[in-house]
């Protein structure tokens, strides 16, 4: 029998998570109505590095501030981790444990490994940088202890609804705020191109750059469309009911970049949203309160993927920047000023901007001196004033669009919100007192988050012969909360005969009340450490590496990726036999097993990099064709093909740096692993030197996998339709390129979900570390083809093949090859610097 919505719990109010950079935006998020903070530390280990942050002899002053305040702070340490590093970060999260912050954000599952053994009390939050899109990726980390999981931001409502059905791991996900076009976690862009990586906290926003788009070897003219890959900021607010009933625990806004008046705008707004859909109102924001959000940050707001794809809503394409708000229409311009039309109020000193062309630095923008109204029977139309020489007129011509980018007077009032000396936002108190002739008062007083606290008076009360004490006596006098963090919301007493008390006594004891329960809000109970936690991970490790070590020295197999059938004919005719096939069509997979067998090849199938709720089923359609094994790009790939008992390698995306991680995924199947691109040369050497290397796979010759996105630049461009179901499919007719500003032209390729993957245009090659992968028994290593066609397929594999067998040089291999010399993505010291021009 089924239950009626009648019978189901009512869903409780969701957390609303605010963003900190810095002191102020802890104040401003406290003030405004957020129920925790999540901010990062100035030692590294997080994705916003270019934040303000705060040191770690902060933490224990942050979190008496927020848990004083009655809201929970979670430490973002969600960057991969070098094996360098970890004896650091050991040190770091003893710190972090004992000033009782109330969780961490983690990307690295090493990490979370070690934070479980060596702070086991320490909850553990999976950080979107883990790229959790499924229930049964879900399912794959559960056992390492984590207590909750931000989603990925490119799921749907629907989707959250389906994951939340299907685990019991509470969910927490993105409402507001700047969008990655890429998966986060795994963007390697910025890396790639400017030797800067975003999983370290570096991201330099190549998605913001303008492309130029090349449509089967011919530039194709967007017009003003030059921003193809830099998505709109999320608004998700009027989506929140669904969210709540999806069963959504945790609201998050992004922002840990923005100014403390971003985030007293954007929690002030949530927090009434959010109470709204709790009471059962209709959630709705006026114009007014829309335009507000959008002038503390705005590159134009949209639904995100809350609401599904619908890409051409999503990156429109024209702008990159913040613009504020649409304010009104330049109708011509004089000596003065600029005469327009209005569509919002204007005030002196507000800040605005006219569209322009901004590669040129044309665009003109200044602050307001005057805004003189010249039509009393239309007050849209305005002259508009500005500072001596602020603006070129002669750039200016009827008909542009110009934007409100600024408001001195809402900032003000922000400001005011979290820059005063005593507490706006307080916790409601409900107090309990018991009055009684020759027995002391007792107060019980209890707020929200909080045992309770009790206090009695340290004399009897007296029976009175005039006044004795009543109700409204008592609340008008435990009350009186003056400057704390506290009000009294409800008070009850039992009053036995007519007992009296000084209000000097009652004074004092409303004192004593908030002394204790300001101490109780910032306690540290203890919590556990484990000194030998990291030693002991790294024994387990050395163990397996020891028993390893007669692999040294040994040539290792030669393994080719290719992306087409026809790349795979020419690596058969060019002698390969151990093969891997990565295609955009997998109902080809079945031609390329039979191809593999026919010549008597190993042949390994490589599974999508995301797995969202409805695609369960590539893998079961996968495993009917029975290769040799899978290279796996998620965790469900991983956990699905380990229970079917196929082999499994393990690929760069699931993003193993350090010896725990790399550990954790030999022990959940894979019978090899890829290390993440993030390691430079010398890092990938202390892995190497910190596990079996038969463990790992390293890939020698490739072209970066940049963006991983869910947005189609095929659909956005190429199509009249909004997304899969009605785009009629270019990618499967065009051959597509991005041009960067320097000139690249970088390979644009869509998977079996349609989503997109940027390549750069130029092949790098570890040609030059080989002969040390050799010494050290790496036992396998990969080339990957993205548009080579056969003779220079069969070019490629020989030289490598010269190469394992001492013939050449690697300097030989990549100079005839053309091919960046380069490890990885993170720049070292050996390697040769980016164009900085790509990324500047």
């Amino acid at each position: 029998m089924s239950t009626s919505s009648l019978d189901r719990p009512s869903p409780l109010p969701p957390e609303l998570l605010a963003p900190a950079g810095d002191i102020d935006c802890v104040r401003a998020a406290i003030e405004n109505g957020a129920d925790a903070v999540y901010f990062g530390l100035d030692c590294g280990f997080n994705a916003r590095a270019r934040a303000h942050n705060f040191g770690p002899a902060d933490l224990p002053e942050v979190m008496d501030l927020l848990h004083s305040r009655g809201l929970a702070g979670y430490v973002t340490l969600n960057t991969l981790i070098f094996p360098s590093e970890l004896p650091a970060i050991a040190d770091l999260l003893r710190q972090i444990s004992d000033a009782n912050v109330d969780a961490v954000l983690v990307q690295d599952l090493g990490l979370v490994r070690l934070v479980r053994q060596l702070v086991p009390d320490l909850p553990i939050h999976a950080s979107t940088q883990m790229t959790m899109t499924s229930a049964q990726c879900i399912d794959e980390i559960e056992s390492l202890g984590i207590e909750r999981v931000v989603v990925g931001r490119e799921l749907s409502v629907r989707e959250i609804k389906a994951i939340a059905q299907k685990t019991t791991m509470p969910l927490e996900c993105f409402i507001h705020g700047a969008l990655c076009v890429a998966y986060s976690g795994q963007c390697l862009t910025s890396e790639s191109l400017g030797g800067r990586s975003a999983n370290r906290g570096q991201c330099a926003q190549a998605c913001r750059l303008p492309y130029e788009l090349i449509v089967d070897g011919q530039d194709r003219d967007l017009s003003d469309q030059k921003y193809l890959l830099s998505p709109q900021d999320l608004a998700g607010y009027a989506l929140i009911p669904d969210l709540i009933d999806a069963g959504v625990c945790s609201l998050k806004i992004e922002g840990r970049l923005k100014t403390p008046e971003y985030v007293a705008n954007i929690v002030r707004h949530y927090r009434k949203a959010i109470d709204d859909a709790m009471a059962g109102r209709a959630v709705h924001l006026t114009e007014t309160e829309v335009r507000e959000m959008e002038l503390s940050f705005s590159r134009g707001f949209s639904p995100g993927w809350l609401e599904g794809c619908e890409h051409k809503r999503l990156v429109p394409g024209q702008s990159s920047a913040k613009r504020g708000v649409r304010a009104g229409t330049v109708i011509a311009t004089n000596r003065r000023g600029v005469i327009v039309d209005a569509e919002i109020p204007l005030n002196r000193g507000d800040g605005v901007v006219f569209d322009g062309d901004r590669d040129q630095q044309a665009e003109q923008g200044g602050r307001l001196f005057d805004v003189r109204a010249l039509d009393r029977e239309d007050p849209s139309r305005v002259e508009l004033q500005f500072g001596t020489g602020a603006i070129d007129f002669d750039l200016l011509e009827p008909g542009q669009a110009m934007w409100k980018t600024d408001d001195p007077k809402l900032n003000q009032k922000l400001k005011r919100s979290y820059s005063q000396t005593d507490p706006i936002r307080r916790r409601p108190l409900r107090m309990r007192v018991t009055a009684a002739v020759d027995q002391p008062l007792r107060v019980v007083a209890e707020a929200a988050g909080m045992a309770a606290v009790e206090i009695e008076s340290d004399q009897v009360m007296q029976e009175a012969r005039k006044h004795p004490i009543d109700e409204a006596t008592l609340h008008a006098q435990l009350g009186r909360m003056g400057g704390t963090a506290f009000e009294l919301s409800a008070l009850s007493a039992k009053i036995v005969g007519r007992p009296m008390l000084p209000l000097s006594v009652l004074g004092r004891l409303r004192r004593e009340l908030v002394a204790a329960l300001e101490a109780q809000a910032i306690a540290r109970p203890p919590r556990r450490y484990c000194e030998s936690a990291l030693a002991d991970l790294q024994q387990s490790v050395s163990k397996t590496q020891a028993a390893a070590a007669s692999e040294a020295g040994r040539v290792p197999t030669l393994h080719i990726l290719c992306r087409t059938m026809d790349q795979m004919q020419s690596a058969i005719d060019a002698g390969m036999r151990d093969l891997y096939a990565d295609f955009h069509d997998i109902r080809e997979y079945r031609g390329a097993v039979a191809m593999a067998r026919q010549a008597e090849a190993r042949i390994v199938l490589a599974t999508p990099r995301i797995q969202k709720p409805d695609e369960y089923g590539l893998f079961r359609a996968m495993r009917r064709h029975q290769p040799d094994g899978y290279l796996v790009r998620n965790l469900a790939g991983l956990r699905y093909y380990r229970n079917e008992g196929f082999p499994v390698i393990a690929d760069f995306s699931l993003n193993a740096t350090n010896e725990i991680s790399a550990d954790h995924l030999i022990a959940q199947g894979a019978t090899r692993i890829t290390p993440s691109y993030d390691l430079n040369r010398q890092q990938l050497t202390e892995l190497i030197e910190a596990v079996p290397s038969g463990w790992l796979e390293i890939v020698v010759h490739q072209h970066m996998p940049m963006f991983h996105m869910e947005h189609c630049v095929f659909c956005s461009v190429l199509s009249p339709g909004t997304n899969k179901t009605n785009c009629g499919r270019p990618c499967d007719r065009h051959v597509v390129h991005l041009r960067d500003r320097a000139g690249m032209e970088h390979p644009l390729q869509a998977d079996v979900a349609c989503r997109n993957t940027l390549f750069n245009a130029a092949a790098q090659s570890a040609a030059e570390i080989v002969p040390s992968l050799i010494s050290a028994g790496v036992a396998a290593m990969r080339i990957e083809l993205l548009e080579e066609t056969g003779p220079e397929i069969a070019r490629t594999i020989e030289l490598y093949q010269q190469l394992l067998r001492g013939e050449v040089t690697g300097k030989e291999v990549w100079t005839q090859l053309r091919a960046s010399n380069r490890v990885g993505v993170t720049r070292g010291t050996l390697e040769e610097r980016r164009n900085p021009l790509t990324i500047l």
